[in-house]
């Protein structure tokens, strides 16, 4: 009988400790893997647009001038003196997601379909001026366990330096009228003359000038790196696809050209912005922890 209650104690043992390691191995699958995002950061970001990277204590501080190293018309939008000025672009958008808004100087015509020909027209803040930007992001951005929204004002940097800014404008979600202030890259001045990015470049627009660099248009590039330090993609994948499982907040975990052992990352977002040509950058919460952003 002692032999017999010695034998089924081991087992038990046995079995016990089978289960626990069995577990903790399910519990470390589960866990997201950390990148060490640094060297890439310091390669990515422009240093001949005036944008700084250090690392230090696990933290990178990034500051720039947030002024744009492409053509649009708020170089100089009254003297068109600046090497890097152009017009405002003229673009199409169907109909029933505009109003003429003649107080606002809008021209707004309707061609032979019925679409909408709007030249497009600086809104009230006609400068653009540099600010001394900082953002600081981890070197190993991880997920947060509450989510936070972003926020008005800067959500990150592109890897020119640029703000990017989220899907609102003011207090409001992004309308047509503001839309009709972006430059070719999908950005404008707000009323503090501080210059950021909505949405991707425009295609239609692009096509039709002489060959401006932006940010992304409908491509797979890195954009920049969000306050919670994790990087920003084109509408595409790697491969020309465009993702089908973005999570609620416009990113996934997969291996980019950057990161080629998988990283979380956002892709800006590829619905067709109020049937508007535009694609919103982006909108919801962040996936991490947002740093410290300072500057405007």
């Amino acid at each position: 009988m002692k032999k017999f209650l010695t034998i089924l104690s081991i087992s038990l043992f046995l079995f016990s400790c089978s289960d626990s390691d069995e577990s903790d191995s399910d519990d470390d699958s589960m866990e997201e893997v950390t990148v060490d995002i640094s060297s890439v950061v310091q390669d990515a970001f422009y240093s001949d647009n005036g944008v700084t990277v250090t690392v230090e204590d696990e933290l990178i501080t990034i500051t720039s001038t947030g002024l744009p190293d492409h053509k649009t018309p708020y170089w100089d939008i009254e003297n068109q003196a600046h090497e890097l000025y152009e017009p405002f672009p003229t673009y199409l958008i169907t109909n029933d997601i505009y109003y003429n808004d003649d107080e606002l100087g809008r021209l707004i015509s309707t061609d032979d379909d019925g679409n909408a020909i709007i030249t497009y027209q600086n809104n009230m803040n006609t400068l653009m001026t540099a600010f001394d930007y900082t953002m600081e992001i981890p070197t190993t951005p991880s997920e947060a366990e509450n989510k936070e929204e972003t926020d008005l004002g800067v959500i990150g940097l592109a890897l020119n330096g640029v703000p990017i800014y989220n899907n609102f404008e003011g207090r409001d979600v992004l309308g047509v009228v503001a839309m009709s202030t972006f430059d070719a890259a999908g950005a404008h001045p707000g009323p503090n003359t501080d210059y950021h990015y909505h949405t991707a470049a425009q295609l239609s627009i692009y096509e039709e000038n002489d060959g401006s660099t932006y940010p992304t248009i409908n491509d797979s590039k890195l954009i920049g790196f969000l306050r919670d330090g994790f990087p920003i993609y084109g509408r595409q994948e790697e491969d020309g696809s465009y993702p089908d499982d973005l999570d609620e907040n416009g990113g996934h975990t997969g291996a980019t050209t950057e990161f080629p052992d998988e990283i979380y990352h956002y892709h800006c977002s590829n619905e067709n912005y109020l049937d508007s040509g535009w694609y919103v950058l982006k909108s919801g919460a962040y996936h991490g922890t947002p740093g410290i952003s300072s500057g405007n």
